[in-house]
């Protein structure tokens, strides 16, 4: 610590940087992008008790969820891990109840941005070591020493400098993860690349289409806008069954003009306009364009959503419809920023594939021990209003296991004291068509922000964190680590299944259920002898007896976890302190001579050994022997 900050002091008389009032702008954690991820990451860093700056371009926090426009949230609401599960509280308490957000039918969960917006608001506000920095630009970033240099433009107070120890990239295309030098990959990688059996042959830079939201509202009244200039009503004509559909993109798909309206149908007589078969989605790749070229582009965008709102109002006869005037306070009363689907994607420490959802147990890399965030989400990519798309895999709700996704995805290569959040994670393209969903994005802020807290507060490099302390303050905060949809995160078995199920000794069992994605830890099924298997990849000196599909009992489970604690030389009478546990979990019947369940058993083996902290594991799941 004392090297930090004689490095800190000596930036002062050194740096070329213009700094104003740089005593007060040394801070822990720097946060670029107020979006999901930038948020959850300032929130978590702050409640772990380091000192935390989000820095945000708009006057509005939340990125895709309410400065985009997307409030309608796809994905894990069985699962409400961590900060993602209050907002999802918060939400329903603004709004009087969880009934009252099931307006639409693409979601559960649909509130007005605005909502959203002031509900993290107070969220953030609540914190007394996070300071939000709004309309704040970053100029200029450095990297001196052990610590990061950044000079924002801030609207009313000029240039500020900021010195931190941690950097976290929560910017929507992955912006400062580039300006630091982080390797990265943009498009669909090829399938020699990645091993996925349904990436293309060959890789390209296409990304999925961009899409500028419509807010709409019942006004009562005609208030159809202008023709926009160039209109033209074939671009839209298949969105929804209508006269002029002659010839659908997708012919499974052509639903009533009603179905398309309520799809995002908000509180408050409002209507969410992201609509995918024909609709306002646009392709432009505006990742390495210049912030210049960007804003140019999007006005393009913005105009296709303008001549999709004018096809609603003026083909389909909805006039009454029109760009809510309480949402946004923008001129054209659109959103703050367009929503993006997908971004740079870095190189990580690992890279989390396809493979490690759909067959997490049978890696070279069992990264499914390093998990840090959770998701349920099918893997959906939208290309149709690229030119050339058919020859693009189908990726339309391609169905997945629940999945776990890895801490080592958060950090980038060779570059040190920046962690990467939101969309710019260490993932294939394809994995990126489920982990870009908000409630994962949310846990990435949530793992990130734990994890640059956990850097400031034991003195050590990003890269240099323990995987389980990380874990292990994941769930303090009720997050998940294993998408295990056997008890809520309130149960007291619930930690107990998690860690045993992080290590591996027993293993989940994941399905995909039409738009359901689960897994289980079946802890109410019998366990049987073939089951404990994983615990020679914990304890390689434990000899199991017994094999075969047979059930265990409970005086042959007690006695296994006395032979692995005799090897590790844990003291205690292990059958006494099993009774002991069994009453404290309110486990039921401790008769010895019954076939023991899996849950049952991973409480024994979480409370009596205590594998999870006791056997630590390296960034890519292996266990450091």
């Amino acid at each position: 610590m004392k090297s930090f900050l004689i490095a800190c002091l000596s930036i002062l008389f050194t740096s070329f940087i213009p700094y104003d009032d740089a005593q007060d702008n040394q801070i822990d954690v720097l946060v670029v992008g107020g979006g999901a991820s930038g948020v959850t990451s300032g929130i978590q860093a702050a409640r772990m008790g380091v000192k935390a700056l989000i820095i945000e371009e708009t006057e509005w926090l939340g990125g895709m969820l309410t400065a985009a426009g997307v409030s309608a949230i796809d994905g894990n609401y069985n699962l409400p891990a961590g900060l993602w599960g209050e907002l999802k509280n918060r939400l329903s308490d603004y709004y009087g109840g969880l009934d009252a957000m099931r307006t639409g039918w693409v979601s559960n969960l649909l509130f007005e941005p605005s909502a959203g917006n002031a509900v993290l608001h107070e969220m953030t506000q609540a914190e007394k070591n996070l300071s939000v920095w709004k309309q704040a630009t970053l100029k200029d970033l450095k990297r001196e020493g052990e610590c990061w240099l950044a000079v924002v433009q801030t609207k009313d107070k000029g240039l500020k400098t900021v010195r931190a120890k941690v950097l976290i990239d929560a910017t929507e295309l992955g912006d400062v993860a580039k300006l630091c030098g982080v390797k990265y990959d943009i498009g669909m990688e090829s399938r020699s690349d990645t091993n996925e059996d349904i990436a293309p042959e060959k890789g390209n830079n296409i990304v999925q289409d961009i899409t500028y939201v419509a807010i709409l509202k019942d006004y009562g009244k005609d208030v159809t806008i202008s023709q926009p200039e160039g209109y033209d009503p074939k671009e839209f004509a298949c969105a929804c069954a209508n006269p002029i559909c002659i010839t659908p993109k997708e012919p499974d798909r052509v639903w009533s003009k009603e179905m398309m309206l309520t799809y995002g149908r908000l509180p408050n007589n409002k209507y969410m306009i992201n609509w995918p078969i024909e609709g306002n989605d646009y392709y432009i790749n505006l990742v390495e364009m210049t912030p210049e070229e960007r804003k140019k582009a999007l006005e393009y965008a913005k105009h296709y959503t303008l001549c999709f709102v004018y096809f609603m109002q003026h083909e389909l006869g909805y006039k009454t419809l029109g760009l809510a005037d309480d949402e946004y306070p923008t001129t054209d009363r659109l959103p703050f920023i367009p929503y993006h689907r997908e971004s740079r994607r870095i190189h990580g420490l690992v890279r989390f594939t396809l493979n490690h959802i759909t067959h997490p147990y049978t890696q070279v890399e069992p990264l499914y021990r390093t998990s840090i965030a959770v998701g349920d989400y099918p893997v959906d990519h939208h290309h149709t209003r690229y030119h050339g798309y058919e020859e693009l895999p189908n990726l339309y709700f391609h169905p997945i296991p629940s999945f776990g996704l890895p801490l080592g995805a958060l950090i980038p290569q060779e570059v040190e004291g920046l962690i990467v959040a939101e969309k710019s994670i260490s993932v294939s393209n394809i994995a990126n068509g489920t982990t870009r969903l908000q409630p994962v994005v949310l846990q990435i802020g949530q793992a990130a922000g734990a994890l640059a807290a956990l850097s400031v507060m034991q003195q050590k490099k990003v890269s240099e964190v323990g995987v389980r302390s990380v874990q292990k303050a994941i769930l303090d905060a009720k997050g998940y680590l294993m998408p295990y949809l056997d008890v809520p995160a309130e149960d007291i078995r619930f930690k107990s299944y998690q860690r045993i199920g992080s290590t591996g000794i027993l293993k989940g069992v994941g399905r995909n259920v039409k738009w359901s994605n689960q897994t289980w830890l079946r802890a109410d099924t019998l366990l049987l002898a073939s089951e404990l298997q994983g615990l020679s990849d914990v304890y390689p000196h434990v000899n199991l007896s017994r094999r075969g599909d047979t059930p265990v009992t409970v005086e042959e489970a007690v006695e296994i976890i006395r032979k692995v604690a005799v090897e590790e030389n844990l003291k205690g009478n292990m059958m006494k302190r099993a009774e002991q546990v069994w009453q404290e979990f309110g486990m039921k019947n401790f008769d010895l001579k019954r076939a023991i369940l899996r849950g049952e058993m991973a409480v024994l083996i979480d409370q009596l050994l205590d594998p999870f902290n006791n056997k630590e594991i390296d960034i890519k799941g292996q266990f450091i022997q």
